[in-house]
């Protein structure tokens, strides 16, 4: 949660997604402050979840827009869940001001739980927490 839970994260990353790249577009599109945005930006950079591309437009200096990394990119399912579990329940009754479909066919795509023997959960409650390989005992 250190990278996934400050503030305004999930909304810079929401904005790449969605194919806003740019530090002037971010600012305008979201008003996160300046400052703010920096932070975002070069935490989201430092800890591998973005890049960061030069680019120059004729007669300007070199600016950087901010690209997905492999690590980023894994985070797309999160923000599909993020944005479902939003339509449900804040959406304007109109309907949400999103949606997400594949780009092959244009229906609607959802984040499914799945288990590793590719049974389709049917909620939360089907799932159980257990220590994983990597626990260790508290001291």
């Amino acid at each position: 949660m250190e990278i996934l839970g400050e503030r305004w994260t999930l909304v810079v990353l929401r904005e790449i997604f969605n194919g806003i790249r740019r530090f002037g577009d971010m600012r305008e599109r979201t008003n996160i402050p300046r400052q703010v945005l920096t932070n975002r930006l070069a935490m989201l950079v430092e800890q591998g979840v973005l890049r960061r591309e030069p680019y120059r437009e004729p007669g300007a200096r070199q600016r950087y827009e901010y690209r997905l990394t492999e690590k980023g990119l894994d985070l797309w399912p999160v923000l599909v869940t993020v944005l479902a579990w939003g339509d449900r329940y804040l959406a304007d009754p109109e309907g949400s001001p999103l949606a997400v479909v594949h780009r092959d066919c244009g229906a609607e795509v959802r984040a499914v739980l799945r288990c590793a023997d590719g049974h389709e959960l049917a909620g939360p409650r089907q799932a159980v927490p257990r220590p994983g390989p990597g626990a260790r005992r508290r001291r």
